[in-house]
């Protein structure tokens, strides 16, 4: 992986070693240099130690390791950090948008109970909003256009539909089960939810 300094590689655990974030190596560095975070050197699920930067700088890259040029040679980048002093584990609140919604109704149009295809279905607010109704979760649901077009500027009870199931708004999570491992590093599995 070429460049990696402005990549979201480094996985952020907070002082009790569970996932919150991933970041940057250089937003890395420079919690590891400001004592904020040390490095996570990470031999095998058995053996893992908390590197402060004095000495991480100095570390052996191993083959396969990430690391960036610097002025006089080559720093690992650390692929966990441990925050030193941060303890809390953060909530994930789903946004309402167009993926988030598929996401919820599981990309199933609520009216015809039909499996859409990426693309094929749009956002429905069921009281519509030029009657008053809100940009919410609990007034959007996934549709297929077909549908929508038929509904048009009306209720369901209105356009002669029933919803399958009442649009809620999705529970929050602890961020550590929304984070994901895209560029497959083996360090992060040791943390992540599967």
């Amino acid at each position: 992986m070429k460049n990696v300094i402005h990549k979201n590689v480094v996985l952020v655990l907070n002082r009790n070693w569970q996932a919150i974030a991933i970041t940057t190596p250089a937003q890395a560095f420079g919690q590891m240099a400001t004592d904020a975070a040390t490095g996570l050197d990470i031999q095998s699920s058995e053996w893992m130690e908390p590197v402060k930067w004095e000495v991480w700088k100095d570390l052996h890259i191993r083959e396969g390791d990430l690391y960036v040029g610097v002025t006089g040679g080559r720093v690992r980048v650390p692929t966990v950090i441990v925050l030193c002093r941060y303890s809390h584990v953060p909530v994930h609140r789903p946004k309402l948008n167009s993926r988030n919604l598929w996401l919820r109704d599981g990309g199933i149009c609520q009216y015809s109970g039909r499996k859409l295809k990426p693309g094929e279905g749009n956002i429905d607010h069921v009281i519509p909003v030029s009657r008053g109704g809100e940009n919410s979760w609990e007034n959007c649901v996934l549709s297929c256009r077909a549908v929508n077009q038929k509904k048009a500027d009306r209720t369901p009870v209105e356009a002669g539909l029933k919803l399958l199931r009442d649009p809620v708004q999705p529970r929050s999570v602890p961020i550590t089960a929304t984070l994901k491992n895209y560029h497959e590093l083996d360090d992060w599995q040791y943390f992540l939810v599967s």
